[in-house]
């Protein structure tokens, strides 16, 4: 059974710190990398702490376009590396999670005759890299089959298709899990306490001094090491150390931030649980259309911006892109009116030196681990389907840097993660399937039969005000976007349903919490999920 997760308890561990007073290693930053950082040392036997200064997952790692994959684009590519190793980890993931990961399968339509033929044979390439951790063989399709199995492609002067397997996932849902997995092995994480310095030992990096935002108490957590894993925000922490450094010296930028931008519509555009790939779209870009959690994710973008948002709105281009693509493949065309729900996830793509920082098909998709002089880890660029063997290579050079204590490693390739039992499909709306084997602790709960919100489309699944209160006591919620947003991802779902549903989930979250839970400022948020530019 899941321990409760009360956040005076774990201030007080903060404030304690472990036996000998020096964490051996602090992470900043609670998305996918820093996750499976904290996860993996926790495993090694370490001491960690993990502090974010907003929610788990609140920035790109809860606004992926929930593939597993291993890149079919970065195959065509020509990076075999890169899609050999996020094939092999997509399988680990997929085992490791089955409540919130599975395995997905995808129709490639073809409009040209030669694009059955050509696309095939580049899939079962795509086959022979994975192997024996492969989900499924590639299959030439006929017009009719692929009509069956995707009965929302438009139908003129369609060629039939190919059919591969990847996978897909709940990101943020699988944020949550890694965070209270990596708890139940001693590490020490906290969410909505933010990092304001470092603290040093001379010219070295030696800790790191937090505040949490709802207090407003300064708590200093000294460490052997210090890992900055904040995404497309780690320029800010490297910027941390070069301030506070003798030296002062410029600060080559690692990233170059892309946004990338997804509408959700409902399943009716789309019907079925196979998601479709255009790989090569009229200006060359990808366009995906996948079934999630009761709804179809269009997108997506890969457009260059110099600022870092924390919510970034869509760029009016990227909208038509998506709705003027899914009209060309879609029986039926989506309409601005139809769209439920956009959202903007930043990658933190990472600049090589002399890079064109507006080129973004140039920059790098995987990811780079940097030691400062100071001691300072930096990690960033890759992808939430690489999250375990980032985490690996990010201790591995912790280790090697001498700034850790040598562990073995290799202890999470096959380590089951919090609620780990297969469920349904991640295509279906959300239900209590998602809670993988804490099902039952869930329908423990008060409000257990009361739902808040049910899919109105398959009228099965939803809120229920049991979620809620499992969302507080078991995952670290804190705010009504933190239950909205990613515990229930009924933000990204529907927007306008979220905004309506805010005062419920508060009334719940208020009896958890014993003190008042605003409103306003969620509200405002769903306004722009549910704004087109």
């Amino acid at each position: 059974m899941s321990a409760l997760l009360a956040r005076q308890d774990i201030l007080a561990r903060l404030r304690q710190g472990p036996p000998g007073g020096t964490w051996d290693l602090v992470v900043i930053g609670g998305g996918a990398t820093g996750l499976g950082v904290a996860l993996d040392a926790a495993v090694r036997g370490l001491t960690v702490a993990l502090v974010e200064s907003h929610d788990f997952a609140s920035g790109t790692s809860s606004r992926a376009t929930k593939l597993v994959h291993g890149g079919v684009r970065y195959l065509a590519q020509g990076n075999i590396s890169l899609v050999r190793e996020a094939l092999h980890e997509r399988t680990r993931l997929l085992a490791n999670a089955p409540h919130v990961a599975q395995r997905l399968p995808f129709v490639m339509p073809g409009y040209h005759f030669w694009e059955r033929g050509f696309y095939g044979a580049g899939l079962k390439a795509y086959d022979a890299l994975a192997g024996r951790q492969g989900l499924g063989s590639t299959e030439w399709l006929s017009t009719a089959r692929t009509r069956s199995l995707m009965p929302g492609v438009q139908p003129q002067g369609l060629w039939g298709g190919v059919r591969y397997w990847d996978g897909q996932f709940d990101d943020a849902r699988l944020a949550v899990v890694l965070a209270r997995t990596a708890a139940a092995r001693g590490a020490v994480l906290l969410n909505h306490i933010a990092a304001e310095s470092l603290l040093r030992n001379g010219d070295k990096v030696s800790g790191v001094q937090v505040r949490c935002r709802e207090s407003g108490e300064a708590i200093s957590l000294p460490a052997r090491c210090v890992v900055n894993a904040t995404g497309v925000w780690v320029d800010a922490v490297r910027e941390m150390d070069r301030d506070q450094s003798a030296s002062g010296e410029a600060l080559r930028p690692l990233v170059a931030p892309s946004q990338g931008v997804h509408l959700v519509v409902d399943r009716a555009f789309m019907p079925g649980l196979h998601a479709m790939l255009v790989p090569k779209t009229a200006d060359g870009r990808v366009l995906f259309a996948v079934p999630w959690l009761g709804k179809t994710i269009l997108g997506t973008t890969d457009t260059p911006r110099a600022d870092l948002p924390r919510d970034p709105k869509p760029f009016a281009s990227e909208v038509q892109f998506i709705l003027g693509e899914a009209a060309r493949y879609l029986a039926r065309a989506p309409q601005r009116s139809d769209v439920r729900s956009v959202w903007v996830g930043m990658r933190p793509l990472v600049k090589p030196t002399g890079e064109d920082a507006g080129n973004t098909q140039a920059l790098s998709r995987e990811h780079t681990v940097l030691v400062a002089a100071s001691g300072l880890v930096t990690v960033t660029g890759g992808k939430w389907t690489t999250y375990r063997a980032m985490a690996e290579d990010v201790l591995d050079r912790c280790m090697d840097s001498g700034l850790l204590p040598r562990r073995p490693g290799d202890v999470t390739t096959q380590l089951p993660l919090l609620g780990a039992a297969p469920g349904r499909p991640i295509g279906e709306a959300p239900g209590e399937h998602l809670y993988g084997s804490e099902a039952e602790l869930l329908r423990s709960l008060p409000g257990a039969q009361h739902w808040l919100w049910r899919d109105a489309e398959s009228g099965q699944g939803g809120l229920s005000e049991a979620m809620v209160r499992f969302a507080v006591r078991y995952e670290m919620a804190r705010t009504v976007e933190d239950v909205l947003a990613r515990r229930c991802r009924l933000l990204f779902l529907d927007a306008a349903e979220a905004a309506r549903q805010a005062d419920a989930v508060a009334a719940v979250m208020v009896q958890e919490l014993g003190r008042p839970v605003e409103t306003a400022q969620f509200k405002t948020l769903a306004e722009q999920y549910q704004a087109l530019p």
